[in-house]
């Protein structure tokens, strides 16, 4: 099955938001006289930033046209401030009124769809996991979620500690290097300073004590959608490796993983942005696989 795509702008709070749905053929201008089947699920991809529709190396282009291919009606779209959309950027804890107009767009288009997969890539994922907990909007029944970002000042030190210092540590070079005065003391103080960090401080939001943290409602969005999860994570991506060190340290995180409609996937050598011809046909079959369950 082949595809087709078409361009479209869309309101969001008096602001123009530009996006790209991709779908079979024969769905575009279908008359009741043409033999094409009615859609009721469609995908929207919730682009990572700072990024377009385009994604890295093409990717969610890529993903679009291989889902479309398969049947899957796609939408991806240009945040307020980011491609061809108006206004000024904004961040990915700040995008829910975007996401609910692209899925408002999307139906407007393709009116049969009742419902939608947000398909989300590091704080993409991160995006979509906020917009259900703020707006718990029933038309989302599913979430793909790819290396979703957690970022902390004490997440990042103690994954680099881990992950990093670690396997440094183990190396007979580094050890040559450090006794023959070749190792910086800047490099030995920054082991230093992340060593403190990643086990001295806790997780808050310095910039609004009001607010609970952007991953504490992530967590919180992840633990109250009924719908089907699909998270997939990269074995080379550091992105991953620090959000899989929530749930050994952040309390709201330990029931994540045993949420009932959760599947997981890991690609063990991919890296953060599944940068690869090979790593991205896995994504799209991966996600594919799991729609065609919905």
């Amino acid at each position: 099955m082949s595809y087709q795509e078409k361009a479209i702008t869309f309101d969001c709070q008096g602001e123009q938001l530009v996006g790209i749905i991709s779908q079979p053929c024969g769905q575009f201008g279908a008359t009741q006289n043409t033999a094409v089947s009615t859609p009721t699920t469609g995908l929207i991809i919730i682009v990572g930033g700072p990024q377009y529709r385009a994604g890295s190396h093409r990717q969610f282009v890529l993903l679009a046209r291989a889902l479309a291919s398969a049947g899957i009606h796609v939408l991806r779209f240009d945040y307020r401030g980011m491609g061809d959309s108006t206004n000024e950027l904004r961040s990915f804890d700040n995008v829910n009124d975007d996401i609910a107009a692209a899925i408002s767009a999307l139906q407007f288009n393709v009116p049969s769809i009742k419902n939608i997969a947000l398909w989300g890539l590091c704080d993409g994922a991160s995006a979509a996991l906020l917009f259900c907990h703020a707006r718990q909007d029933d038309r989302i029944t599913g979430l793909c979620l790819l290396n979703p970002w957690v970022r902390s000042e004490a997440s990042l030190a103690k994954t680099q500690v881990k992950h990093y210092y670690t396997q440094r540590l183990r190396q007979k070079e580094f050890w040559l290097k450090l006794f023959s005065g070749k190792v910086a003391a800047s490099a030995a103080g920054g082991l230093l300073r992340n060593i403190k960090a990643a086990f001295g401080e806790r997780v808050v939001d310095k910039k609004n004590s009001g607010i609970k943290p952007f991953q504490t409602r992530m967590a919180q969005g992840w633990m109250q959608f009924k719908g089907p999860i699909l998270l997939i994570l990269s074995g080379n991506d550091y992105v991953a490796k620090e959000f899989l060190e929530y749930f050994d340290t952040a309390s709201v995180w330990k029931s994540c993983l045993r949420h009932s409609t959760l599947t997981r996937q890991d690609i063990s050598d991919a890296d953060h942005t599944f940068s690869n011809a090979h790593y991205c046909s896995q994504v799209a079959n991966l996600t594919l696989a799991w729609l065609s369950r919905f």
